[in-house]
């Protein structure tokens, strides 16, 4: 006869079923719930992170505008005083070489003065007598070593104002190209968006970089640089004006130039002269020692790169022993050769590369003394083209163009005069 099989286990009750059913209803109740308070949370979220993205960039970019438009004004204000100053520059340079040519006019009055005088020192008896044209000489003399200081003074004044002017330019030029280089940083951040294919995160970016100025800082830093270059400017213009009426009174009272002493120019070209034949002679040991010690350190090079093959040969056949099996793995007189082998030559390697290092510097001595000696060479050069040139320009003074001859000696035709004659002026 057959039996009912009964299952083992636990058996619930209808109502344990039915608060099962209510729970798990209820419990997904509770998770749809939540799920909708979260997802409508986010999308709050998303919008309002959304808009305050977009009116912080938004803002960004106005305020790069705005900085664009301020340092571009700026740039324009500085390219202008740049303009100006440049100008004014140019300006005082042309009065400064009027006044030293007004200057050197001046010489050619004080020398005919003085040879005029003394040749009536070569009057003899009666006629020896001061004379209205003695005094007029004398007087004229005295004119002109005032005139002559008076334009000294404003050449150096000029030259002072011209110091004063490049030193003014130069901040302005630094600021005006510190403000195109801002312009371009700005303009190129003004650019970037979110398809710029040259973004990505950054270490720290808020950081506040060394240097960093305030903004007042920034402004009064444009502002003092171009109230020193109007400044400067100002003071300039009213040199160049003084400048103008000096040489106007001068000019009016004399127009020529004096010659100078041609003694002192040989003389001066004749230790120039030495002075170039020592240069040049230490310019040429100079060079055959550089081309010496060149040598030397393509050697050193040669033989530190022969020690770094060495090395590498010892350091592989090390390595290369270290595979020895078990027992065969033993310190050898071949391991301390080849431990003593690489200690050698690491020790020669250092002592060839310090003294690579020394030769270096010595060549690098070398040729800044060469250069020292060239550039030497090169101003002596051009101050003796200038006394030469100083020279024959002197020797025409007292010669016509059309009868000039270099080979004349100016000195002799005009100041072989008598000892007893020079003039002593009271």
């Amino acid at each position: 006869m057959a039996s009912l099989s009964v299952k083992p286990g636990q058996r619930f009750t209808l109502p344990d079923w039915q608060n099962n059913a209510h729970r798990i209803s209820a419990d997904a109740e509770h998770q749809r719930s939540t799920s909708h308070q979260i997802r409508q949370e986010a999308r709050a979220l998303r919008n309002d992170t959304g808009n305050q993205a977009k009116w912080d960039e938004c803002d960004t970019r106005t305020c790069l505008k705005d900085r664009i438009t301020s340092v571009d004004r700026w740039r324009e204000v500085l390219a202008r005083c740049l303009t100006d100053i440049d100008l004014e520059i140019d300006a005082l340079t042309k009065v400064k070489e009027a006044a030293e040519d007004a200057l050197q006019a001046k010489n050619l009055c004080l020398d005919v003065a003085i040879e005029c005088l003394t040749f009536r020192e070569s009057r003899r008896d009666i006629d020896v007598v001061r004379d209205p044209v003695e005094e007029e000489l004398l007087r004229e003399v005295k004119v002109i070593e005032k005139t002559k200081k008076e334009l000294q003074q404003r050449v150096d004044e000029a030259f002072k104002q011209l110091c004063l002017l490049k030193e003014a330019r130069q901040q302005l030029n630094l600021d005006h190209r510190h403000k195109v280089e801002a312009l371009e940083l700005d303009q190129q951040c003004l650019s970037f968006n979110v398809t710029s294919g040259n973004i990505s995160f950054k270490v720290n970016p808020t950081r506040i970089p060394d240097g960093t100025t305030a903004l007042r800082e920034w402004e009064l830093n444009s502002q003092c640089n171009k109230d020193r270059a109007d400044a400067e400017m100002k003071a300039s213009i009213e040199l160049r004006g003084a400048i103008m009426l000096t040489i106007a009174q001068t000019n009016n009272e004399l127009e020529a130039q004096r010659m100078a002493t041609e003694f002192a120019l040989r003389k001066r070209i004749r230790d120039m002269e030495g002075a170039l034949s020592e240069l040049r002679w230490q310019e040429k040991n100079t060079l055959e020692e550089i081309a010496e010690m060149e040598e030397d350190i393509r050697q050193l090079e040669e033989d530190l790169r022969k020690r770094t093959l060495d090395l590498k040969v010892a350091h592989t056949r090390l390595e290369t022993r270290t595979y020895r099996p078990h027992v065969e793995l033993c310190r050898d007189q071949a391991q301390f050769g080849l431990t003593g082998e690489v200690q050698d030559l690491e020790a020669a390697i250092r002592a060839l590369q310090q003294k690579r290092t020394e030769s270096q510097n010595a060549l690098d001595a070398l040729y800044r003394q060469l250069h020292r000696i060239q550039t030497d060479i090169g101003y002596k050069t051009n101050s003796l083209q200038l006394d030469n040139k100083c020279m024959d320009t002197r020797r025409k003074l007292v010669i016509p163009v059309e009868k000039f001859d270099p080979e004349v000696d100016a000195v002799n035709r005009t100041r072989n005069l008598p000892r007893n004659s020079q003039l002593e002026l009271a």
